[in-house]
């Protein structure tokens, strides 16, 4: 904007090189709508063109320089006026002087380093940006263009099975079982639940994935909780005995990889929450901590083959051991 609304003033542009071929992520905003940007992998070089177009033709625009920066910051709601930058690079395009005529001026920045996954929270908003700047002596213009960043994961090279139990002294004694504690955002949790002891009238059982979203440090911490989905396991009463398979599918539902301890700022972590409810509508649960990873698009399997693929291995692990248990026993 000019001064007033006289002089010269102008718009401004930014073009990535590879924008017509580049792949786009949806992105949760602030508001809670999606919205489509333009997705970057740490490493991966940001260039393009910065387009500066004059208002007023035949007029000059005095300025202090141009300048495009690449930022990657998070941002605390309940601390909104600080900014803690940790993705920070500059790259002049034009020295202090005037500009007569429209102009554009290229940019890169190569082998940009980008840590952390693009993140929109409860209190939180991790984000990156590039920010082209004309400078000038009484009022700058600016420009901003958000990217997403997608953080990539091999698969862990240790993944063992999650068993526990939930009791209650001569009245309950379940035992469930889940196939691993890893999963990929596209994965399946495969599971059973055995009832061991039913001496309580169970109505309703449910599977419920929390994702907590910590903030702050020390004295300050906030904690959001914040259920994602709920699979419902059985409605009626169990007997002692009765197993009851899990297979629940994440593809369909908003999550995040796990991030823990984000530049020292917030923290993501996502649970599994057994919840029975019993006739005098008492609530029992357990829960117990997953991790969850973003894989590359190099292998693409269906649903169901990842399922079977899943059952297959949770079934095999457990005939081994069961095997196992018997050869002991007959020995």
């Amino acid at each position: 904007m000019s001064f007033f609304g006289f002089g010269q003033s102008a718009d401004i542009d930014i073009v990535l090189s590879d924008g017509e071929t580049r792949k786009k992520a949806e992105h949760k905003t602030e508001d809670g709508k999606k919205d489509k940007y333009f997705l970057f992998y740490d490493g991966e070089t940001v260039s393009g063109k910065v387009n500066v177009t004059l208002k007023n033709p035949g007029k000059r625009l005095e300025h202090y320089g141009i300048k495009i920066e690449f930022v990657g910051q998070i941002e605390l709601y309940y601390d909104r006026g600080n900014h803690h930058e940790f993705v920070s690079l500059v790259k002049d395009l034009a020295r202090p002087g005037e500009l007569s005529s429209s102009q554009s001026f290229d940019f890169e920045f190569a082998h940009v380093e980008k840590p952390y996954e693009s993140y929109t929270g409860q209190n939180v908003k991790l984000r990156y940006f590039l920010r082209a700047t004309i400078s000038r002596r009484l009022n700058d213009i600016t420009k901003e263009m958000d990217i997403v960043v997608h953080t990539l994961c091999t698969f862990p090279e240790l993944n063992s099975s999650i068993k526990m139990e939930v009791g209650i002294e001569d009245c309950l004694h379940i035992e469930f079982e889940y196939n691993k504690s890893k999963y990929h955002l596209k994965d399946v949790i495969v599971g059973k639940i055995y009832f061991l002891l039913v001496r309580i009238k169970i109505k309703h059982m449910e599977i419920d994935i929390i994702k907590r979203e910590t903030t702050g440090t020390g004295p300050s911490v906030y904690h959001e909780n914040d259920t994602i989905a709920k699979y419902e396991i059985m409605d009626g009463a169990p007997v002692r005995g009765e197993s009851i398979p899990i297979r629940l599918f994440l593809a369909g539902y908003e999550l995040t990889p796990t991030m823990k301890d984000v530049n020292k700022k917030f923290s993501v972590r996502y649970y599994l929450n057994l919840v029975l409810i019993d006739e005098e509508e008492r609530r029992y649960f357990k829960q117990q901590e997953i991790t969850l990873w973003r894989k590359g698009d190099i292998v693409r399997r269906s649903m169901s083959q990842q399922a079977a693929i899943a059952s297959q291995r949770f079934e095999g692990s457990n005939s081994t051991n069961a095997l196992a248990q018997t050869k002991e026993a007959s020995s």
